[in-house]
């Protein structure tokens, strides 16, 4: 191997000129990509230890250590242990037009800010490793046979008691049927709504756009409700709807809670027509700014639905969720369900209730939502710095937040993110095909990013808003 490729220890001759005004670190990140473009840094070439560089330049080692997390996240570097830092192999292209239509590009985003999906990287792997070893050793024999639709006994006790306690819930095991998530919880509810003659479910005006294709796809019109300030215009709920699918606890994608008088106007028109309010509990465990929202469903457990899943709080791999049922519909769930669980595996049903029952779910929510609660404001306080002009909601709870900007320029934003390999989406993208037209904006998920990704992901987003 060449030497170019093993000077741990040479010097490393850096320009930070070129950043005057915008920050030592963005000055370094910068420095170091113009030499790898340069082909100053070949591919390969090892480079000095973040404390050896930061002694050599008199800065910060955490300055330092930043600025080769971004360029790794960006593609420029890599970084393994017991091998140090090195120019990638095949290091990523850059740009010189952002507002042109983008290139094709075979790799994927370097950065990723989809809402929806959690720090997969957090997942409680020693916690599940060591609830699973619990819940194998005390499980009965027929929990290795073919479970039954409802789900495992144990979890629904644990849930039951949890859901109580956390999110206000009014219910007993023996109302809650385990699921795959929300998607398979819909598809159900689905069926049933259909054999009972229901025609159409009112959903919001701007929403996953998944939910409103399973509706869709068993046979179900979806009118849009309109989404203001307040929440869902639940007080404009008539007739000609038989169920409607809310997310209360924390709108999506607007983030607003819904307001006390559209939440009793939800149930009362649920026990006036006898409909069914059906609960997507976004987000309702990730609440920072002040006390959490209670569940809808506390306010009349006989008209009310709550869907809820493990997949913000733990991973999407986890495939578990759960449905709280009026006493009416369990038997009719069941039925639609089939006669044996076909979908969620009952070992990892036992692995969950014991996370739950011994506390270690509570403490990974706990510490998830600290974590997240500083990502987002990071978030906020660099778009203040950087993107002053671009407006913020959606604070209060959640893994996202919503960036209002100016008429016209959604498109360009999400042009401009492309060449960045910045994957965002803009808010035009959940609003009901039938609703009328919003404001520009994008959706932006800030607990995706891996910790060491984060920083230059950040630096990504704000490049693409500066105006």
């Amino acid at each position: 191997m060449s030497s170019r490729s093993t000077s741990a220890g040479s010097d490393l001759h850096l320009d930070l000129s070129v950043g005057h005004g915008r920050g030592v670190r963005v000055a370094l990140t910068d420095a170091v990509r113009d030499a790898i473009r340069d082909g100053r840094l070949a591919p390969g070439a090892r480079l000095p230890s973040s404390r050896s560089l930061a002694a050599d330049l008199g800065l910060a080692r955490t300055t330092v250590v930043e600025a080769y997390a971004e360029l790794v996240a960006e593609g420029w570097l890599t970084a393994r242990h017991g091998s140090g830092t090195r120019v990638a192999t095949r290091s990523p292209a850059v740009p010189q037009h952002p507002t042109s239509p983008a290139p094709p590009h075979t790799s994927g985003p370097r950065h990723d800010l989809i809402a929806g999906r959690p720090d997969v990287a957090s997942f409680p792997r020693a916690q599940w490793l060591r609830a699973t070893r619990r819940a194998l050793a005390a499980a009965p024999d027929e929990a290795f046979g073919y479970g039954g639709p409802r789900g495992r006994p144990e979890l629904r006790e644990a849930l039951a008691d949890y859901l109580a306690r956390a999110r206000g819930v009014r219910t007993d095991p023996a109302r809650i049927v385990v699921c795959a998530g929300v998607s398979h919880a819909l598809t159900l509810l689905a069926t049933v709504l259909r054999r009972r003659g229901v025609r159409a479910v009112a959903v919001e005006s701007v929403g996953l756009h998944v939910h409103r294709d399973l509706l869709r796809a068993e046979g179900l019109r979806i009118p849009p409700v309109e989404v203001d300030g307040l929440g869902a215009r639940t007080d404009t709920l008539g007739r000609d709807v038989g169920a409607v699918l809310l997310t209360p606890a924390h709108q999506f994608p607007t983030g607003v809670a819904l307001d006390p008088s559209r939440r009793a106007a939800a149930v009362e028109w649920a026990r006036t027509t006898g409909g069914l309010v059906v609960e997507d509990d976004y987000d309702g465990e990730f609440r920072y700014d002040r006390q959490p929202v209670g569940a809808l469903q506390g306010l009349d457990p006989e008209h009310v639905v709550l869907l809820g899943t493990t997949s913000k709080a733990l991973a999407p791999a986890v495939r578990l969720g759960w449905m709280v049922l009026p006493a009416s519909l369990v038997a009719e769930v069941e039925r639609a369900k089939g006669l044996v669980e076909p979908v969620t595996s009952g070992l990892d049903q036992l692995v969950l209730a014991d996370l739950v029952g011994s506390g270690a779910y509570d403490r990974h929510v706990r510490a998830r939502r600290r974590s997240y609660r500083r990502r987002r404001d990071e978030l906020v306080a660099a778009l203040a710095r950087r993107a002053p002009h671009v407006g913020v909601s959606g604070l209060a709870a959640g893994l996202h937040l919503v960036l209002t900007l100016p008429p016209g320029t959604e498109a360009d934003v999400l042009r401009a993110a492309a060449w960045h390999r910045l994957a965002l989406e803009g808010l035009g993208t959940f609003r009901h095909p039938d609703a009328g037209p919003g404001p520009d904006g994008v959706v932006v998920g800030y607990a995706t990013p891996s910790d060491s990704a984060w920083a230059g992901t950040l630096d990504a987003l704000c490049r693409v808003l500066a105006p």
